[in-house]
């Protein structure tokens, strides 16, 4: 097996310096020419800067203005940060031991980096809040949805668990408050073919063999509102989601279905009535069945008022 190279940076907020290989068969000028072709969204201002300060190195270390372009090299420099709203919210550490943690992740916190969220989200404020550099997730969240989120502590072993929800070996079960429909009978099993297409934000149900699989049942109903607990046997992008809607009974809170809507992304007010309540497992290490539960209650049931007023999550 092929060892990973070791940055020569460090990580900076607990991430990693991005890597940027150099092709063996293009001719520069030099290092910086390279860098503003590479980088269009980069002023090029912003890379002379960077070069001046050290900031982008190679194995050898910091680089020159005026350093060569070496084919086949690689170097290494740090991403300037997007400016981010703080997600008000805690991260609760459902448990914890040597080789993994669950956390109970608030709505409107992503799960990794991505795009416009990189130090709020779930695994860039627990790297830096509990000094754990090497986290990683062994599954994901929709940034809209609450629940538990299982990490992995030691890197040696985060391929086990990560394998563990690859391979469907995990139960899941959800809580979502919607409508209810009268006329719908409990359980019911649901099963659709869904495509998520890239740079598409909302995913799709589409004709031909079904892909993803749901089961739901009726916790309890409160006037024209339910409480419903779901079943994933699959996990397709938005299946929950796109499972209730396609029953009548699109979940409180959902800006994609059945209608993409146009929500600030820093509004913090009436999030998805979505949480991820459960994981039960045999961990993949030690045989133990393991189980695990979300303090968390949805704010639309516990408090429809306050919900509805944008008051409570």
């Amino acid at each position: 097996m092929r060892r990973r190279q070791q940055p020569p940076l460090p990580k900076r907020y607990g991430l990693d310096p991005a890597r940027l290989r150099l092709p063996d068969d293009a001719v520069w000028p030099s290092l910086r020419d390279h860098l503003v072709h590479r980088l269009p969204r980069v002023d090029p201002a912003r890379i002379d800067d960077m070069l001046r300060a050290g900031e982008i190195v190679d194995l050898d270390g910091p680089l020159a203005l005026d350093a060569p372009y070496v084919p086949g090299g690689a170097i290494w420099f740090h991403r300037d940060l997007p400016d981010e709203r703080p997600v008000p919210f805690d991260i609760p550490i459902v448990y914890r031991d040597e080789t993994v943690l669950v956390a109970d992740k608030p709505h409107f916190l992503a799960t990794i980096p991505r795009g416009s969220h990189i130090l709020q989200t779930a695994l860039v404020r627990l790297r830096r809040e509990l000094d754990l550099p090497e986290l990683i997730p062994a599954h994901r969240l929709d940034r809209a949805t609450a629940g538990l989120v299982l990490f992995v502590v030691d890197p040696a072993r985060r391929g086990a668990y990560q394998t563990m929800f690859q391979g469907r070996r995990v139960h899941k079960e959800y809580e979502a408050v919607a409508g209810y429909r009268p006329g719908l009978t409990f359980p019911v099993e649901t099963e659709s073919r869904i495509i998520k297409e890239k740079h598409v934000l909302a995913a799709q149900e589409v004709p031909g063999p079904p892909n993803a699989h749901t089961r739901i049942e009726l916790i309890e109903r409160r006037g024209d509102l339910a409480r419903y607990r779901l079943y994933p046997a699959t996990g397709r992008t938005h299946q929950l989601r796109l499972h209730m809607n396609s029953l009548g009974v699109p979940i409180l809170g959902d800006d994609f279905y059945p209608v993409l809507t146009d929500k600030d992304v820093d509004d913090f007010t009436r999030p998805l009535q979505l949480l991820a309540a459960a994981l039960e497992f045999t961990d993949p290490l030690t045989g133990e069945l393991r189980r695990f539960e979300s303090s968390r209650t949805l704010g639309a049931w516990a408090d429809p008022d306050g919900w509805a007023a944008g008051t409570t999550a």
